[in-house]
C-alpha cells in the first residue's frame, strides 16, 4: 500500500496520541515539538480538547465494522471544520493541509488524522488498524507491513517480550517432562 508522507505523518500523530495521551500543557507541547505540528498555539484548554479527540480516534480503531468507523471518521471530519488547502514548508514540497489557517491543535489533529484514516477506509485497509496482541498492553498501531502480519506494537519490546515467555514456557514444560521420564520413574 502506497501512502503518502502527509498521510503517514497523521497516522503517526493518531497513532501516538492514542499511546501516550498528553496529560497536562507540557506534555502536549511535547507531542507537538514531536510531531512537527507548526502554527498552533496552545493553550490550557487544548489539553482537554485534545483527549476528547483522542478517545474519539480511539472509538475508529475498535470500531466493529466499517461503516461504524466511516460515520465516526465523518463526524471528526465535520466538526473539525475540515478545508483542505495547499501548503508547502519545512523543506517539503506541496502537499494538502485539511485544516483551516487558525485551527486549534485539537482541530489540526482532527482534520489530519481523520482524514488520514478516512483514506485507509477508502482503500478498503480499515484491518490495517489494529491493537498489541500482547495481553498487558493494546496499544495502537496501523499495520503497514506488505503482508498484514504485524501483531505487535512494537516487535522490540512486545512481540519479544511474549516470545521469550513462550520459549521459557516450553523449556520448563520439557525439563518437568523430562524429569518424570529420568532415572528412577516408574513405567
Amino acid at each position: 500500500m502506497q501512502i503518502n508522507h502527509d498521510t503517514k505523518a497523521a497516522l503517526d500523530s493518531v497513532v501516538d496520541l492514542l499511546n501516550t495521551a498528553p496529560q497536562d500543557l507540557e506534555e502536549l507541547r511535547s507531542f507537538v515539538a514531536r510531531h512537527g505540528i507548526t502554527g498552533v498555539v496552545l493553550r490550557e484548554r487544548d489539553v482537554a480538547a485534545v483527549r476528547s479527540i483522542r478517545e474519539r480516534f480511539g472509538l475508529v480503531f475498535d470500531a466493529a465494522s466499517t461503516g461504524e468507523a466511516a460515520r465516526l471518521v465523518n463526524e471528526l471530519v465535520a466538526e473539525a471544520g475540515t478545508t483542505p488547502q495547499l501548503s508547502a514548508h519545512d523543506g517539503y514540497d506541496w502537499h494538502v493541509h485539511y485544516f483551516a489557517p487558525g485551527a486549534s491543535v485539537a482541530e489540526n489533529l482532527a482534520a489530519d488524522g481523520a482524514m488520514a484514516l478516512a483514506f485507509l477506509l477508502v482503500a478498503g485497509e480499515r484491518d490495517r488498524l489494529r491493537r498489541c496482541h500482547a495481553p498487558d498492553c493494546g496499544h495502537a498501531f496501523v499495520d503497514l507491513s506488505r503482508n498484514r502480519s504485524r501483531r505487535y506494537c512494537d516487535g522490540r519490546t512486545c512481540g519479544n517480550r511474549l516470545h521469550v515467555a513462550a520459549y521459557r514456557a516450553r523449556r520448563r514444560g520439557a525439563e518437568t517432562e523430562a524429569g518424570a521420564e529420568g532415572p528412577g520413574a516408574k513405567v
